[in-house]
């Protein structure tokens, strides 16, 4: 991916539990070719810079149509989703699926997420300053690349998108789910330029409190503990045979 990119969509979470667990237990090394934040902030993530999509397509073995959250908030972020396993997927879909571009920065993006996404309880100074701080970085660099002025707007054409395409559930028990969440980053410096794009694995935690699912700390730390001697899910796109021996589940979406 080009110099200017910067995953934004697990800033968030990165940072809250980091913050909360007091270190950076299972933070992975981003992958040569992708422009990294502060090391303090790094998501846990394997971008995958050299990773190409077969040309031959294999039809996933397993599918999932998400629920839907019943609402907007006033962040414009989907919540309220059901109290099911599936409920909690949706929602860490959501808090991964990011748009940069026009007006929209990464900042803006990631205090979205935090707003929407992270309890009330988790709502602190420190964790505003690290997230913005961790951002702001990428965001510069990617109105660098797309001949931006510092600040924005982008140009027309110009954009970094996170979309989810798959995930595998590490542990469901309760109102406690984590799980890897397979993603494309792409980005787009102009109406002319090629878009580029990696593949991203994270691992996200989620917790059932107040009537709707919210990213943990607490749930990820641990989810991160107990994966990190054990053999990762490979990054591969839906389409791809090893996505099925990988143990992905594909995203389909709802009507």
């Amino acid at each position: 991916m080009a110099a200017g990119a910067v995953l934004i969509a697990v800033v968030v979470l990165t940072v809250y539990v980091m913050i909360n667990s007091g270190d950076d237990e299972g933070t992975e090394t981003p992958a040569k070719g992708r422009a990294s934040a502060s090391a303090a902030t790094e998501p846990s993530v394997s971008p995958s810079a050299t990773y190409a999509p077969p040309a031959d397509w294999t039809e996933p073995e397993r599918w999932a149509s998400l629920p839907r959250g019943k609402r907007t908030d006033e962040y414009g972020s989907a919540v309220e989703f059901p109290h099911t396993v599936e409920g909690g997927v949706a929602m860490a879909v959501a808090a991964n699926t990011t748009a940069v571009e026009g007006k929209t920065s990464g900042v803006d993006e990631q205090m979205r997420i935090y707003n929407s996404y992270i309890p009330p309880r988790g709502h602190r100074p420190e964790v505003v300053k690290n997230i913005r701080a961790a951002t702001e970085k990428g965001d510069r660099r990617l109105e660098e690349a797309a001949g931006a002025p510092a600040g924005g707007p982008l140009p027309s054409g110009a954009y970094m998108r996170s979309n989810v395409v798959g995930y595998k559930v590490i542990e469901a028990e309760g109102d406690e789910l984590s799980l890897w969440v397979l993603a494309r980053v792409t980005q787009k410096n102009g109406e002319l330029e090629k878009e580029t794009g990696s593949y991203t694995r994270t691992v996200v935690g989620a917790q059932w409190e107040d009537g709707d699912w919210k990213l943990s700390a607490e749930v990820t730390a641990r989810a991160m503990s107990g994966t990190n001697a054990q053999a990762k899910p490979q990054i591969v796109a839906p389409g791809d045979a090893a996505f099925n021996s990988a143990g992905w589940t594909a995203i389909r979406e709802a009507s």
